[in-house]
């Protein structure tokens, strides 16, 4: 089994990246591979609309320039995607947001690719907003018949300044919690993955 975390901050050894591998540790204490991927600040764009995935059903994204497709043959092979965002005016990042986008649309155009995976959005808040933010990214997930999650609380972590959120522990204590879940459900789960139901979307 194999989770992937994206951190979509700009901001390295930031206050979201503390959050994705603190939902890790248990993930790989529980004998899962485990990887984290830097995508903010590497200037991904956004979905162009070209349609191009649609037309060519080759699992990638028709913009090859910029390693977005390296990161979309990661989360391809992934059994759990978790998705972190710090909270820009309400809601999630615009670096999260294009991997999101792009990701989302090309699983969907070649089949429904991100079905029956595990997903979880992480978010890093400095007071408000961070509800918005979680709805965002969950809500990829959920059209993508993907399984989510929950935990304790909403998954995020209180913080500013990078470190902050260690002085959160409730908010630590919700990653440790969403990552001994992660492992659990896909241990539930990994036996049944070949039986999972297919219902193409009708859009596509």
């Amino acid at each position: 089994m194999y989770a992937l975390a994206i951190n979509g901050s700009p901001r390295k050894e930031g206050n979201t990246e503390i959050l994705l591998k603190k939902v890790l540790e248990p993930i790989h204490k529980a004998g899962w591979k485990t990887e984290f991927i830097q995508v903010g600040g590497k200037n991904y764009r956004g979905c162009m609309a070209c349609f191009k995935c649609l037309e060519n059903q080759d699992k990638c994204c028709s913009i090859k320039k910029d390693g977005f497709n390296d990161i979309f043959a990661k989360m391809i092979e992934a059994d759990a995607l978790i998705l972190g965002s710090p909270t820009y005016f309400a809601d999630l990042n615009s670096d999260i947001k294009a991997v999101i986008d792009r990701s989302g649309f090309v699983a969907l155009a070649n089949g429904g690719l991100f079905r029956g995976k595990i997903g979880a959005a992480v978010v890093a808040v400095r007071r408000a907003g961070a509800i918005q933010a979680f709805d965002s990214i969950n809500h990829m997930f959920m059209m993508s018949q993907m399984i989510v999650p929950g935990s304790t609380y909403w998954n995020l972590g209180i913080g500013m300044n990078k470190g902050e959120v260690n002085s959160d522990p409730e908010g630590l204590n919700n990653m440790q919690n969403l990552g001994e879940t992660i492992a659990w459900l896909g241990k539930a789960m990994e036996p049944h993955m070949d039986s999972f139901p297919i219902n193409k979307s009708p859009a596509l």
